[in-house]
């Protein structure tokens, strides 16, 4: 299993609520709609919200907080295998629904400060 994590800044014309219910309400109905053809076991996504708990957090590790630069929200897409990936994006179908939801994201993220990474998980607890 891996899982493909993109953290997400918003496009600079939205507020972030305008991003995270754009996120929510369309994009994630045509996730849920590519899921067989992209071959992706489970979605999340991690709206990020302002909280004192996260504000302390950051400031006991010197970590900015609050300063425009933080990330509005964490994808999660998980799947069986890197083969698996590509196998399905191989397929007409698994370009289509990919070239699709790349289209969309165009419309709510700023893809030049967010950033996307493969891992692989190591459960502690």
């Amino acid at each position: 299993m891996i899982k493909l994590t993109y953290c997400l800044h918003r496009l600079p014309s939205l507020t972030r609520d305008q991003f995270q219910d754009y996120w929510r309400n369309t994009h994630a109905p045509l996730v849920a709609a590519a899921r067989q053809q992209l071959g992706i076991d489970r979605y999340i996504q991690q709206h990020t919200v302002d909280s004192p708990i996260g504000a302390g957090n950051n400031e006991g590790r010197g970590i900015p907080y609050g300063d425009g630069e933080d990330f509005d929200g964490v994808a999660e897409l998980w799947f069986d295998s890197e083969e698996a990936v590509a196998a399905a994006v191989a397929t007409e179908e698994g370009q289509k629904h990919a070239r699709m939801l790349f289209e969309d994201e165009a419309k709510f993220i700023d893809f030049a400060r967010s950033r996307s990474f493969i891992t692989q998980a190591n459960q502690v607890i």
